[in-house]
């Protein structure tokens, strides 16, 4: 549950509030820049050039709260039609999404970005086809505000419910992945939130592309534009006015990226965050694991896509199954094209495996390198994620299922798996169309955080004249 008594405390100079009118004017002026798709090849400079960038962010989040209480009160039936609507403006705006992420790309590969940063970045079309599947998948999902999830009647008479709400206001930070304005926009919509989107630097004319099917979704079906607000500014100062709070006007702080981000953002956040911390992934191999299922979920876990949160980082193998699992995998990984940074035991197996170093037990390293360790049984590996894991996602292959149940009963992450592969860590594949991101903290929300991990509740009282005596 959201912690109401975290002070907020601006860090920017304070600003008069504005008028309705000019809050209103001020955030068409926004949109109707954002919408033009000729700007999209335009200079960055015409909407990086406010120069009262405290007065900007403040009129958005008061644009935001008061859209969130119109959101908060509309029914499941027009925040669909908007969703309808966004999936049609997605799909029909495909080659303009395209453009703009060509030139995002075009600029990062100039700068000498990695391979993995490049492909979080690349839109491809079946990646914009998935954007518009998971917001179909979310209109589909059962509207969770207003679900009584409990009720109960007290000796005295009175009737007590625990209804769902909305958060309010939800801040998203996020760098690189540009699919992250889509899934943050409808899954806040579909919760009731307002939201704010901060995209990266590096894909701020990819955002602006999808937020403009986002913005005409929200048009279609009357609800406010400031439901959903992109951040119009590259500008690094909009992230610390951002984590401040904006004078009481968000409710909650999501990062989403790197782990430089999420550390900044918990460090000097004046709101709640739902801490998503990097994914130090882990796949165990049992010694009763089938050796065939083993390399495909390996193989499936390291590089189907490198860049994802999901990806393993470490092998860890038994000892006692090493003699006819620790080889194959390891030449498998090699012969996939990745670099295998192995312990004593792993070395021995095959000269192409460097020395890890203490270091590589702790990384996240979203590209195609993996750490590889032999280790003393299901109770090693329990002890060594323990150590270096960061609560994430770690999956065991095996087909003793008593052993199987220690290993989802005692490793203490956010998502444990059994015979399947870490990149299976994603609000899509649970069922929820999209995420916001993957919560490895213990308060209000852990794991894929979807619709209902976006709401909190209130308690409704029904009496019949009681009083306290």
């Amino acid at each position: 549950m959201v912690n109401r008594a975290i002070p907020l405390r601006l860090l920017a100079m304070p600003v008069p509030r504005l008028a309705k009118s000019a809050i209103s004017m001020l955030l068409h002026g926004l949109i109707e820049r954002q919408k033009t798709k000729n700007d999209m090849t335009a200079s960055l400079k015409a909407i990086d050039g406010n120069g009262d960038l405290p007065a900007l962010m403040n009129e958005l989040a008061a644009g935001a709260r008061a859209a969130s209480r119109v959101l908060s009160l509309a029914p499941p039936e027009q925040k669909n039609r908007a969703l309808k609507a966004m999936e049609r403006a997605i799909h029909a705006d495909a080659a303009a999404i395209l453009a703009a992420n060509a030139e995002d790309v075009a600029d990062v590969r100039s700068s000498g970005a990695t391979g993995a940063f490049i492909d979080r970045l690349t839109l491809t079309q079946a990646r914009i086809n998935a954007m518009a599947d998971g917001i179909a998948t979310v209109r589909e999902i059962p509207d969770p505000v207003g679900v009584v999830t409990e009720s109960w009647q007290r000796p005295n008479g009175m009737v007590i419910e625990r209804v769902r709400v909305p958060l309010g206001v939800v801040a998203v930070i996020f760098e690189s992945r540009p699919n992250v304005a889509a899934d943050a926009g409808v899954l806040c919509l579909k919760s009731g939130n307002a939201v704010i989107l901060r995209g990266g630097s590096d894909s701020f004319r990819s955002c602006r592309a999808i937020h403009q099917c986002l913005a005409q979704g929200l048009r279609e079906a009357g609800l406010p534009e400031a439901s959903i607000t992109l951040v119009p500014t590259r500008d690094r100062a909009a992230v610390g006015l951002l984590l401040s709070g904006l004078n009481g006007g968000i409710d909650v702080i999501v990062p989403r990226g790197g782990k430089s981000l999420v550390a900044r953002v918990e460090t000097e956040a004046r709101v709640p965050v739902f801490a998503h911390l990097e994914g130090v992934n882990h796949v165990y191999v049992d010694r009763a694991a089938d050796l065939a299922m083993a390399k495909s979920i390996v193989l499936n876990a390291k590089m189907r896509r490198t860049g994802v949160c999901g990806a393993a980082e470490t092998l860890l193998v038994d000892r006692a199954g090493a003699n006819a699992n620790l080889k194959p995998l390891v030449e498998m990984l090699i012969d996939s094209g990745c670099e295998v940074r192995g312990d004593d035991a792993v070395q021995r197996i095959d000269a192409r495996v460097k020395a890890a170093s203490d270091e590589d037990w702790d990384t996240e390293y979203l590209d195609a390198i993996i750490a590889a360790k032999v280790v003393d049984g299901v109770d090693g590996a329990i002890a060594h994620i323990h150590d270096h894991g960061s609560h994430h996602t770690d999956a065991i292959v095996t087909e003793d299922e008593s052993t199987a149940r220690r290993f989802l009963n005692e490793v203490d992450s956010a998502i444990v798996l059994h015979n399947a592969s870490t990149q299976f860590a994603d609000g899509g594949e649970f069922g929820f169309g999209a995420e916001i991101g993957i919560a490895t903290g213990k308060f209000h929300a852990r794991g894929p955080v979807g619709v209902e991990q976006l709401t909190s509740f209130k308690y409704r009282i029904h009496g019949t004249g009681q009083t306290r005596p």
